[in-house]
C-alpha cells in the first residue's frame, strides 16, 4: 500500500492532513539526501506492528534515544543502554526491537568496512525483487521481515510504491532519479 493510500484510509481529516504533511516531508527529505539508511531501518523495525502516526509522534525521542542515528554510537550501546533503552518512555520499549537495533547498527559497521557504506551495500544488491531483498535482509539482519523490508526500501528509492503516480511527492520524487526509476 503505498502512502498516498494509507493516508486517504485514515479516519479523521486532521489525522490524514497531519500524516499527508509529516509522509510528503520525510519521504521527500529522505530522497532528495539519503542521509541515514540506518536510522531509517531503526525506525521501520519499530513501527512493526504498530500505526506510522504512533513511530512519528516520537521520532524526536527515537534520535536523542539512538544517538541521533549515529551508527557507531549505537553499535557500542552496552546493556546500561539496553536498560536505558527499556526504560525510556519515549520509544517503543521492545526488547526485540531494541536489540535488533544495536546488533544490526553492528552488522551495518561490518558492511561499511566491506563495501565502504551501508547505501553501497545496498547499490551492490540493486537491483532486486521483493523478495529477494526480504530474504538477503533476513539472512543479514535481525527482525525484518517482508514488510519492514518492503517499506525501508520504498522509503529510500530502491523499491517503487510509497507514492501513487498521481500524488505530487511521486513527480518530486521522480526527479531525484531513485534507484527503482535507473535503468
Amino acid at each position: 500500500m503505498s502512502y498516498c493510500s494509507y493516508i486517504e484510509r485514515c479516519s479523521l481529516k486532521k489525522e490524514r492532513r497531519c500524516i499527508r504533511i509529516i509522509t510528503t516531508i520525510i519521504t521527500a527529505s529522505l530522497f532528495t539526501m539519503i542521509t541515514n539508511c540506518s536510522g531509517r531501518l531503526i525506525m521501520e523495525i519499530n513501527q512493526a506492528g504498530l500505526s506510522w502516526e504512533t513511530i512519528l509522534k516520537k521520532e524526536t525521542s527515537f534520535r536523542k534515544a539512538y544517538g541521533n542515528f549515529n551508527i557507531g554510537k549505537v553499535a557500542a550501546y552496552t546493556e546500561k543502554d539496553r536498560g536505558r533503552l527499556l526504560a525510556d518512555a519515549g520509544i517503543i520499549r521492545n526488547k526485540l526491537k531494541i536489540n535488533a537495533a544495536i546488533e544490526n547498527a553492528k552488522t551495518i559497521l561490518t558492511l561499511q568496512k566491506e563495501f565502504g557504506s551501508f547505501e553501497k551495500w545496498l547499490e551492490y544488491h540493486h537491483p532486486k525483487t521483493k523478495e529477494e531483498w526480504t530474504k538477503l535482509f533476513k539472512k543479514t539482519f535481525r527482525f525484518t521481515g517482508g514488510e519492514i523490508v518492503n517499506e525501508f526500501l520504498m522509503s529510500i528509492g530502491y523499491l517503487r510504491g510509497a507514492h501513487s503516480e498521481s500524488c505530487p511527492v511521486y513527480k518530486e520524487i521522480l526527479k531525484t532519479k531513485p534507484m527503482w526509476a535507473r535503468k
